[in-house]
Order: structure tokens, then C-alpha cells, then sequence
């Protein structure tokens, strides 16, 4: 791969996760993270709609085609709102909360899936 590909990869990587911490961070509310273990719930659909415009913002940015942003933001918002649920249920399931050590591992395991899903994106962008 040519090396200013290379760079334009990590360029949208990193803007992606730019996003996402904008997005779990100063954007999401008390109330979402409440909503995210119950299916369908308006403010756990919220925030991972604000993703999936986050990425579609990231990708228009970046000078991707609108019908491409738009795929690319419809599927973030669906893969980040089924992580975080299946997250949200496991830990509720289970009972964990910060002093348990396998809430912290399904906290980096959530994370770590969602930047899956960006390196994924960036492979269908750039592959």
C-alpha cells in the first residue's frame, strides 16, 4: 500500500475514534447508559445514533461519497447499539460494577469491539 494510503487509513481510523470519544464521552448522558441494556429504549437508540452521524459526519469530511457516509453511518449505529446492549445485559446479568474486576473487561472488550468495527470500515473504505 502506497505510503500516503497508508496515512489516509490512519487518518480515518483516528477521526473515527475522535468520534467515538466525543460520542461515550461528553455526549452520552446518565440516562443512555440506563437505556442501552433495555431493547429499543429511546435514549440507548439516541446515542448510537449520535455515532452513526458522527460517522457519517467523519466520512463526508473525508471526502467519501454520501450514499457511502450514509451506509457507513447506518452500520455504525447498528453495530455500536448492539455492543453496547449485549455489554449493558451481561454486566446487569451478572451483577458487576466497578469493584468487580469482569466489569472493567467487559468496559475494554465493548471498546475494543467498536474499534473493530472502525478498522473495519476503513477496510471496506480503502480495501
Amino acid at each position: 500500500m502506497p505510503e500516503n494510503a497508508v496515512h489516509s487509513v490512519l487518518i480515518f481510523v483516528l477521526l473515527l475514534q475522535a468520534k467515538h470519544f466525543v460520542c461515550d464521552g461528553p455526549l452520552q448522558t446518565k440516562d443512555m447508559v440506563h437505556d442501552k441494556g433495555i431493547y429499543g429504549q429511546p435514549l440507548g437508540l439516541l446515542h448510537a445514533g449520535l455515532h452513526g452521524t458522527g460517522t457519517l459526519v467523519v466520512s463526508l469530511a473525508f471526502g467519501l461519497d454520501v450514499r457511502t457516509a450514509i451506509a457507513l453511518g447506518a452500520v455504525d449505529a447498528l453495530i455500536h447499539y448492539h455492543i453496547d446492549f449485549a455489554k449493558e445485559r451481561l454486566v446487569r446479568s451478572q451483577g458487576w460494577s466497578f469493584n468487580n474486576a469482569q466489569f472493567w473487561w467487559a468496559i475494554v472488550g465493548d471498546q475494543f469491539l467498536h474499534n473493530v468495527t472502525y478498522i473495519a470500515m476503513a477496510a471496506y473504505v480503502f480495501g
